[in-house]
């Protein structure tokens, strides 16, 4: 596996490879990777001649100063497991590579109603900071296709926006979420979840299944209500929001007309570690 840590060593060893007519997969990350970020490798590498990684934890994207001092950092760990699963290149710069001081950093692209809602609305600026970053990574990496898991479901649809807004040259492949066997879906955040809280942590998946199960059946608002009752009864769980939305938009819907495009969100605090979870419910 080769490792790099300069923009223009990776952004010519991979034109190589293209210039031999290769195609690329890639994974961007922020490493404490899991089995969710192993699972887009797997598949990248069934796809793609070479895989590539990045590990960057990206300061932009943070509008909680304590969030991003409490992200988890396992790099040597990070790059074991890339090994072992046989990904090609990993891209591991440091914050003064990826903005160098006195830079601008332009996106031009409105997201229209996309960063507004939902993750948008409770983190603002989050959605730039991670477009920017892509944006970035796409320009150094130049990949054929780039896998992002559906568990961000809203950070997928302002990739996706961003990439064909812009003309931007690659393929992106959503991919499931991966779940351990409980249902929670898999997180870098669930290592700062207690025992206890791991313990309570599956009602988050359980009640986005009796949502779908119940969807169509009685109106959206009185599902909506339903959910959040039902998670705030734990005095554990503080629901930050609940929405049910359109699959393409985002925004939300009031009545199930177009209901095969519905999908529940949902971000809670489960203590101080916040969670989020998505269900498409047609589908």
């Amino acid at each position: 596996m080769k490792q790099f840590k300069r923009i223009a060593e990776i952004a010519s060893y991979l034109k190589g490879k293209r210039d031999s007519g290769l195609t690329s997969g890639f994974v961007p990350t922020m490493g404490a990777l899991h089995e969710g970020h192993l699972t887009l490798i797997r598949r990248s590498k069934r796809e793609n001649d070479l895989t590539v990684c990045s590990i960057f934890v990206n300061p932009a994207q943070f509008n909680n100063a304590e969030d991003l001092i409490k992200y988890p950092r396992t790099l040597v760990r990070d790059l074991e497991m890339l090994e072992e699963e046989g990904c090609e290149v990993v891209f591991v710069p440091e914050i003064p590579e990826m903005y160098p001081e006195g830079e601008n950093y332009p996106l031009d692209v409105e997201f229209g109603e996309l960063d507004k809602v939902m993750e948008g609305k409770f983190r603002p600026g989050h959605f730039n900071g991670v477009a920017i970053v892509v944006k970035k990574l796409f320009g150094i990496v130049e990949p054929t296709r780039a896998y992002f898991g559906k568990k961000d479901f809203q950070q997928l649809a302002i990739i996706q926006h961003m990439v064909k807004t812009l003309n931007l040259p690659v393929e992106i492949v959503p991919c499931e979420t991966v779940r351990e066997p409980d249902g929670l879906a898999i997180s870098s955040r669930n290592t700062r979840l207690t025992g206890v809280e791991r313990s309570l942590a599956p009602l988050i998946h359980q009640v986005l299944l009796k949502v779908r199960e119940n969807a169509g059946k009685q109106p959206v608002h009185e599902l909506k209500d339903w959910a959040i009752k039902k998670i705030q009864e734990d005095p554990a769980f503080r629901v930050e929001y609940f929405d049910i939305g359109d699959k393409n938009s985002l925004m939300p819907i009031e009545t199930w007309y177009g209901k095969d495009r519905a999908v529940a969100f949902i971000a809670v605090f489960l203590g101080d570690v916040r969670l989020i979870d998505n269900i498409e419910l047609f589908s």
